[in-house]
């Protein structure tokens, strides 16, 4: 497999409680998994349940620094609504915003707000040439619970993410 040299820049963000530091850790865990040089930040506002969180994910031949320059997220991945205008402009000319997949994954999801970021990381895998394998290994080594249910869950996003019609 010939990987793209370029940098890639995820940006996940959200409130304290949903996973979006775990979200983050099983994307850059993956981006390892598949012989990626990889930097992962931490931004913790409030972490504390309901304060504003982000993390970025920075993948690639060779990663200098943990952050990108302000506008040059290849991938925006909001796990709560209000905390979008917030970050909105972090996002590169032709990158990709996965806020409109955001009411999809509350849809397919139901009450089962804790497999969100599970959802939301098979969005994320549909876009990035990152192997299957190293997703779900990465998934394995960070849930020590539920594994076939945050399985079951990043399947779904995966396949929601191939799609063109949101």
């Amino acid at each position: 497999m010939v990987k793209d040299s370029a940098t890639k820049n995820i940006l996940f963000y959200g409130i304290g409680g949903q996973g979006v530091l775990s979200a983050a850790e099983i994307c850059a865990l993956a981006a390892m998994n598949d012989g990626y040089h990889v930097k992962q930040s931490e931004v913790k506002g409030m972490s504390q349940r309901g304060g504003s969180v982000e993390s970025y994910v920075r993948y690639g031949a060779c990663v200098l620094s943990p952050l990108p320059m302000q506008g040059t997220v290849d991938i925006l991945v909001c796990l709560y609504k209000s905390e979008y205008p917030r970050l909105k402009d972090e996002l590169a000319a032709g990158g990709i915003d996965l806020m409109p997949y955001l009411e999809q994954a509350h849809h397919t999801i139901g009450e089962s707000k804790m497999f969100l970021n599970a959802y939301m990381l098979g969005v994320v895998s549909s876009f990035l040439e990152i192997r299957e394998s190293s997703w779900l290994k990465a998934i394995e080594t960070t849930f020590s619970r539920d594994q076939e249910k945050n399985k079951e869950y990043f399947f779904k996003g995966r396949n929601a993410g191939r799609r063109d019609d949101l």
